[in-house]
């Protein structure tokens, strides 16, 4: 694992796609997960102090100990724990910039009492940059696609990924929320399959010293596959 920051308390590695942080039932075929191959290199436990999803990319948080996981896991209820930036290629052209506020129910997976619950979710976004793909889709003789900056301010499961459906502006490569053929023809068409979101920067006290502590993952250089699909 590429680890990107590390002190006597916290560990922050930059997790490639396709690597689940923990082992899960959901995806019960897999065998490589971060927190064991990461406890392997250091020889010693770590706790995830937050997650990432499976095809997500970039930064990611670990604790040393119990107690420090603890502590961000109580400051994370008290919504002051970090600020997080992502980057995503989304179907279509969204707007220069905006804010999506639009509650999201918990998953069926992630339900924590019998009754249904819905949770404030809030996310600011920002275009950088727009592509327009040779790719015939839907009557168009061209595909748009554009790369967008991403800044959660909540953190509910799977939020990016179902706030960008909701725009209209699916995140590609994503199958869930997606559209499966517009993901299959870019994948051939970019020589590539993946999740096109990455976790970029993350910014938090240091739950021990108060310190402020900045973490960033550099984009992979298969990002750079989008750069000659300019208007």
């Amino acid at each position: 694992m590429n680890i990107l920051y590390r002190d006597d308390y916290l560990v922050s590695v930059d997790k490639p796609p396709g690597l689940l942080v923990h082992r899960t039932g959901l995806d019960a075929g897999e065998t490589r997960f971060a927190l064991q191959l990461l406890r392997d290199q250091l020889g010693r436990p770590v706790w995830p102090v937050h997650r990432l999803d499976k095809g997500t990319s970039g930064v990611l948080l670990f604790a040393l100990d119990a107690g420090t996981a603890r502590t961000l896991g109580q400051a994370f209820e008290r919504g002051e724990a970090m600020r997080k930036t992502y980057r995503a290629v989304v179907r279509g052209w969204p707007p220069e910039a905006g804010a999506i506020d639009h509650p999201l129910k918990r998953m069926p997976d992630d339900m924590r009492t019998e009754r249904v619950e819905v949770q404030d979710a809030l996310t600011h976004y920002r275009t950088l940059q727009r592509y327009e793909l040779p790719l015939a889709q839907g009557g168009f003789a061209t595909t748009r696609c554009a790369l967008v900056e991403l800044r959660p301010v909540t953190g509910r499961r799977h939020q990016l990924r179902r706030h960008l459906k909701h725009i209209a502006h699916p995140i590609i490569g994503d199958a869930t929320h997606g559209k499966g053929p517009l993901n299959r023809a870019l994948a051939e068409l970019l020589g590539l399959q993946r999740l096109w979101l990455h976790a970029v920067r993350l910014e938090l006290a240091h739950p021990v010293t108060g310190q402020a502590v900045v973490i960033e993952a550099p984009m992979g250089d298969e990002w750079q596959r989008w750069s000659v699909c300019t208007p």
